[in-house]
């Protein structure tokens, strides 16, 4: 295998992981765990999501999650310069994009937002409410007024490898509306298997196809769910195919936006939901730095302080995550004389054994 020897690992826990959970995550919860994550190595952070809260009141909190941490005592302890992290909010639609725009002006916005198409405009139009045709134009629109206000704009690209509503999907689709994000004007590309359509030979091929023509890997990121189990085999083939970046969650918790939280329905994703909301997720963080670390990969990050913090989000959240590396740690890495059975040399001796 070929495969990079340093990546970039992005956290989305606090906005993808938090949206689907069907109880309301506090402020408090989710700076704690901002900031440690920062303290971990992490530089890329999804934070809050500036959409409508009536169908999302998971991010009724998105302007004090933001200020907090712009004003983290703990991080400023601790000798963290800001200017080197990189605070992301979602933004799908233009309402929400002015809103982060006012929290910019007002000192504490985020730094990067993000806007999201699909390749299936029947998807598309379910997630978003507008034709590919409208949002391309908002789209448009809305780079321009945020570079102005000097936040970056990332574009992702969803539906790669399948739609739920339509089915089969065309990979050369993917790679146009790439170029056409770059075209109009954003930082780079989140490339999303949304619900866990990808499989790893067609994650190899896509990401071949997109080096090919985009070869400038800082372009790139790789979002992969978890929904079928195949999240770690298909970060494997984007590795393999030479993708730099990647993201995932705490405990591979995440998904769609809840219809339910506490004890009241919300909008969240409607119809369009899970029948079983816990049975599904993104790519766990825990799992994918650990792998990497044994495949020599360098990942900047202190993977033991981010185990810890996948053993406190099982507290948080009052559940067993999907993390393997929660429960069983580590690859060790020197002997552990504790597990020993006693008499081993005694009977080699007896044995007569060298």
């Amino acid at each position: 295998m070929k495969y990079p020897g340093k990546v970039q690992i992005g956290d989305i826990t606090i906005r993808d992981g938090f949206q689907h959970e069907e109880k309301v995550i506090s402020t408090d919860a989710k700076v704690y765990y901002a900031e440690e994550l920062i303290l971990a190595g992490i530089k890329k952070l999804e934070v809050t999501n500036f959409g409508n809260p009536q169908r999302m009141p998971q991010f009724r909190d998105a302007n004090e999650v933001l200020r907090r941490l712009r004003n983290s005592k703990k991080l400023e302890a601790n000798n963290i310069d800001m200017r080197e992290i990189e605070l992301t909010a979602v933004t799908i639609r233009e309402r929400a994009v002015d809103r982060a725009i006012e929290a910019k002006k007002e000192g504490f916005g985020p730094d990067r937002l993000i806007m999201m198409v699909s390749t299936d405009e029947e998807h598309h139009y379910a997630n978003s409410g507008t034709t590919l045709a409208e949002y391309w134009k908002e789209a448009e629109r809305c780079i321009k007024k945020a570079k102005d206000a000097g936040i970056k704009v990332c574009g992702t690209v969803s539906t790669i490898w399948g739609s739920p509503i339509s089915g089969p999907t065309r990979l050369e689709d993917a790679l146009e509306f790439t170029r056409r994000w770059l075209d109009i004007g954003a930082s780079d590309i989140e490339h999303a298997d949304h619900d866990g359509s990808a499989a790893p030979a067609e994650v190899y091929r896509y990401f071949s196809m997109v080096l090919d023509a985009l070869p400038d890997t800082d372009l790139h990121i790789a979002h992969f769910h978890t929904s079928r189990g195949w999240g770690t085999a298909n970060v494997l083939a984007a590795l393999n195919a030479g993708i730099c970046i990647f993201e995932g969650t705490l405990g591979g918790i995440g998904g769609q936006p809840a219809n339910f939280v506490d004890d009241t329905p919300v909008g969240g994703t409607g119809d369009y939901y899970y029948e079983d909301a816990y049975a599904v997720g993104l790519v766990s963080l825990e799992d994918m730095v650990t792998m990497m670390d044994e495949m020599g990969i360098d990942t900047g990050l202190d993977v033991d302080r981010i185990l810890q913090l996948g053993t406190l989000m099982e507290k948080t959240l009052g559940r067993r995550l999907r993390s393997g590396s929660i429960l069983n740690g580590r690859v060790p890495k020197k002997p552990r004389p504790e597990f020993r059975r006693a008499g081993l040399q005694e009977r080699k001796k007896m044995l007569g054994e060298k």
